[in-house]
């Protein structure tokens, strides 16, 4: 009898340990999600994001690597491996392979893009894309972060489609859009709202208004920004896959970067 005492005696605080582990472990995948291939979110980079640098990732160019929910489908958590973790976004984003970044720039030049945000200055965004961030992981921003009030209109950098509504841990609320050819893709994240109706698949024109500047995912709560990135994609066209390209760069030398 004193033998299976004791036998009970040495189980329990063993049982009682395994709870306490399976506790704190569910309480972490609710916060965290998942562990994830360290490679996640949006396009090219898809950006990763953490305080504005003021992010990218993500995917992603963010997504910098986060938990997220697809907005307007089926609840997902499931966010498709890549090779590298990159914006945005933190968010959802990586990086495929650098093809020549002069070429991508040249070729994005020449497509008019607009800045998303009007007024915005361009010069201000010299050497966002190359700043360290720290948080979740260190990495580079791979993205700009353009600072405006909140609920200031954010337009469409070019013609295309709405390839993903996303939200992501990191990012908040989320946009990417491809260009027409589907060689690039456009993250705008942080966003306090989506505009009117917008959903996946829609068509949008340069200059059309698809979201508002907000503070969502991890922006600090009083300084509403845009987090934008551009990824160059991979030849299967995957939203959370591509490499990242820096905006400032396009938008300085581009032909006409207002309305």
């Amino acid at each position: 009898m004193k033998q299976k005492l004791s036998h009970r005696a040495r189980i329990l605080p063993l049982l009682a340990a395994v709870f306490a582990v399976g506790v704190v472990a569910g309480w972490w995948l609710r916060d965290q999600g998942p562990p994830l291939p360290i490679t996640v979110i949006a396009t090219p980079g898809t950006p990763r994001e953490t305080a504005p640098r003021a992010t990218p990732g993500s995917t992603p160019a963010s997504p910098s690597a986060g938990s997220g929910t697809a907005v307007g489908s089926v609840s997902s958590r499931t966010i498709p491996p890549s090779n590298r973790a990159v914006a945005t976004t933190g968010e959802p984003t990586i990086s495929a392979g650098p093809p020549s970044d002069d070429i991508a720039i040249q070729d994005l030049q020449r497509r008019d893009l607009r800045v998303p945000i009007d007024g915005a200055d361009i010069e201000r965004m010299k050497g966002m894309f190359a700043e360290h961030r720290s948080g979740d992981g260190a990495h580079s921003h791979e993205a700009v972060d353009i600072l405006a009030p909140r609920n200031t209109p954010v337009h469409a950098v070019q013609d295309g489609e709405v390839a993903k509504l996303f939200f992501s841990k990191a990012g908040g609320i989320t946009i990417y859009q491809f260009d027409p050819a589907q060689r690039f893709c456009y993250y705008y994240a942080h966003l306090e709202r989506y505009a009117d109706g917008l959903h996946e698949g829609q068509h949008v024109a340069r200059g059309d208004v698809i979201g508002y500047v907000g503070t969502s995912g991890n922006a600090p709560p009083g300084t509403p920004h845009l987090h934008f990135a551009v990824y160059t994609l991979t030849p299967e066209h995957r939203w959370w896959q591509g490499h990242p390209i820096d905006p400032y760069l396009v938008f300085r030398q581009s032909p006409a970067t207002s309305p």
